[in-house]
């Protein structure tokens, strides 16, 4: 299958990509590259660096599927410039799904949040509730989501609603939690947690990505489906950390409201099955800092990127 993945170049792409090419497929890597180009040469890869806001310059011949992952990720990212992030995260989607309409492409994988149902008193928080986005970054995803399920006549769709991503990747985040407070813990050995009751889900990036492999594979999986398999606090996920790292954690009083879980049992229904979990994640991520192998590299901080090199 010939697949175009937008965002290519970033923490999940640079991890899906592999998996894509291992499995066969032939893929077109769109990405304006902000962030880097971590992706290696194959013989089925072509990289693009190119800015999806110019979705008139995107090339859809021979392309049988997209796998829409290009926004502008978090919360912190998408208030530092609204314009940008409707731009990029909404308006941009809503182009590139009619123009993959009217090209005939029949399946359309769409990365959304799981943070576009806001914060919920609910303990099972399922794909059913009414979505009520608090930042920039949920509005869009929520906007985008609506847009590509009136497509859905005429195509596969297929909607993902993440956890927080943590665990391994070349073009690696350290500013998401798991991977965020393992790194303080290595560096410093000391963990500094804001508030600290907020609940977090999770999902590791090996799974996420074998989820978007799972779902070219699946059609017939269609709609909107959480992804997120373990609903954790902020400070359980610290003392997760000082469990595999001496360091100590510290608190302090935060105004962050911020408490998101996911149920996912419409997805495991479908069969997928997740293999790894934040454990994994934190032993992934020490047994690479031990070895040489990460280290706390500027661009890893998505937010402190952008706004160093005037990127919003």
């Amino acid at each position: 299958m010939n697949v175009l993945v937008t965002g290519a170049c970033g923490y999940k792409g640079t991890k899906l990509i592999p998996k894509l090419l291992a499995a066969g497929h032939k893929i077109k890597a769109l990405d304006l590259q902000w962030f880097g180009n971590f992706l290696g040469e194959h013989e089925n890869l072509q990289v693009i660096k190119q800015d999806v806001r110019n979705t008139h310059e995107i090339d859809l011949g021979g392309v049988d599927a997209i796998v829409h992952l290009a926004s502008i990720a978090n919360d912190p990212c998408g208030d530092l410039n609204p314009k940008l992030t409707w731009e990029v995260s909404a308006l941009s989607t809503m182009q590139l799904a009619d123009k993959a309409k009217r090209h005939g492409i029949k399946h359309f994988i769409y990365a959304s949040s799981g943070s576009v149902y806001g914060v919920k008193d609910e303990a099972q928080v399922t794909e059913d509730l009414s979505l009520e986005p608090i930042s920039e970054y949920n509005k869009t995803k929520m906007v985008a989501e609506r847009v590509i399920l009136s497509y859905q006549n005429a195509m596969t769709v297929q909607i993902v609603r993440p956890a927080t991503v943590c665990g391994l990747s070349d073009r690696m985040r350290l500013d998401v939690s798991v991977n965020m407070l393992t790194m303080q813990a290595l560096k410093n050995g000391k963990i500094t947690v804001f508030g600290g009751k907020q609940t977090r889900p999770n999902i590791h990036i090996d799974d996420i990505t074998d989820l978007y492999v799972f779902l070219l594979d699946n059609p017939q999986v269609q709609g909107v489906y959480n992804a997120g398999f373990e609903n954790i606090s902020i400070l359980d996920i610290a003392n997760m950390v000082t469990n595999r790292i001496d360091a100590e954690v510290i608190t302090t009083p935060s105004n962050d409201p911020r408490s998101y879980r996911i149920n996912s049992d419409k997805l495991l229904a479908t069969g997928f099955k997740p293999q790894k979990n934040v454990q994994c994640a934190i032993d992934e991520i020490v047994a690479a800092y031990n070895a040489g192998a990460l280290k706390d590299e500027p661009h890893f901080h998505n937010l402190n990127w952008m706004q160093g090199n005037n990127l919003a």
